[in-house]
């Protein structure tokens, strides 16, 4: 897949434009990056282009040196599954409030 990256978002397009992934990516007050929304075209679903996407995510992140939170649930599964291979982008910040923190206290 030919991710495009913006400010905001990581997705991708299928030949007719149509949108077949994306990631919503939120900058926060405090520097990090909240992921608020995780989508995939039903046409690919099953097919692991979520977790795909949150590789390509997660490495965007981690060559940006942000820490980031997930809001969308997906995202927060996918990040606690991995927490192995990924802890240096989690945010370690105990005092942020956020529905869905990673670290599943909130």
């Amino acid at each position: 897949m030919n991710w495009i990256y913006e400010e905001e978002r990581i997705y991708c397009e299928d030949e007719r434009k149509n949108l077949m992934a994306e990631a919503i990516l939120t900058a926060k007050n405090n520097g990090e990056i909240d992921i608020e929304h995780v989508f995939v075209n039903s046409s690919l679903r099953g097919q692991g282009i979520a977790g795909k996407l949150m590789e390509v995510v997660a490495e965007y992140l981690r060559k940006n040196r942000l820490k980031t939170t997930a809001t969308c649930s997906y995202a927060n599964s996918w990040l606690m599954k991995n927490r192995a291979s990924y802890e240096d982008i989690i945010s370690l910040d105990e005092n942020e409030i956020i529905a869905c923190k990673i670290d599943g206290r909130h």
